[in-house]
């Protein structure tokens, strides 16, 4: 069978029939609760999920393609696209306790250009050549802010400031996630308690395992035993199926279509209904 790049379904517009697939019941208000359990092949979708379940970048890009602040609150640029300010959002923390820091969206920025404090929470871009959408450049989960730089591996030490922290985790085999408490995006993201990622290489295992309850989110399975399936959905479609779901799923009424899992960001915006 050939496998399916996800990336090209999802880049080509297709994931926008997943309207058609998805239950109206279900794409209603999110639902707090419950843990949601994913089976993922040995790609980077681990990784994808962990930094945006765990990590937030500057800004963040919503599954209609609207561009909003997530770290930053505000931004501008000059006229000619070279210069910009960002202003950081106040009172953030991460998962260890410790406040984020100017200095750590400096040691990402300076990846890109000049960079400099104007205050405690603003900070000054220079660019070499203009760049009108780097706005939209800074949502890449790349440019996750990490506290003094300290990067996003190993996955058992990751300390970010998203919604979701390290409970227990292995590289390249699994991740659980649990949600922060009293988080800057209660009632707007993150309605699930936990986030379980369990790493199957082989696409038979990863459908039997959604098949039989195990999980409840396959990405990239096996067509056979899933098709006419009672409670399954296929994402985009059942002809090229990046994820099989489960009916206790509930997903928004759009899903990112940058990358595949909902670019990433499946543990902030879906919940179990």
């Amino acid at each position: 069978m050939t496998r399916i790049d996800r990336r090209a379904l999802f880049a080509s517009g297709a994931a926008a029939a997943l309207l058609a697939a998805t239950g109206a019941s279900l794409a209603d208000t999110p639902k707090s609760g419950g843990t949601l359990r994913l089976a993922v092949p040995r790609d980077d979708s681990l990784d994808q999920v962990v930094r945006g379940a765990v990590f937030d970048t500057l800004t963040e890009i919503a599954p209609d393609g609207t561009l909003r602040g997530e770290l930053a609150t505000g931004w501008k640029t000059d006229a000619g696209a070279r210069v910009w300010q960002f202003d950081l959002r106040e009172n953030v923390q991460y998962h260890d306790g410790a406040e984020l820091k100017v200095r750590d969206v400096l040691a990402v920025l300076e990846e890109i250009g000049q960079a400099e404090a104007l205050g405690a929470g603003v900070v000054r871009l220079e660019l070499a050549d203009p760049n009108p959408g780097l706005p939209f450049l800074l949502a890449d989960n790349r440019y996750v802010i990490t506290r003094d730089g300290q990067g996003v591996t190993p996955l058992k030490t990751a300390n970010g400031t998203g919604c979701y922290l390290v409970e227990r985790a292995e590289d390249g085999r699994h991740f659980l996630g649990r949600r922060v408490t009293e988080h800057y995006k209660d009632n707007q993201a993150g309605w699930l308690d936990a986030l379980e990622v369990i790493v199957i290489p082989d696409a038979h295992v990863r459908a039997e395992a959604l098949r039989d309850g195990y999980v409840d989110v396959a990405a990239l399975p096996a067509h056979e035993g899933l098709l006419g399936q009672r409670g399954l959905r296929f994402h985009p479609s059942e002809s090229y199926m990046a994820l099989a779901i489960a009916g206790s799923v509930g997903l928004p009424r759009q899903v990112g279509q940058r990358g595949a899992l909902d670019d990433g960001r499946i543990a902030e915006r879906w919940w179990l209904a």
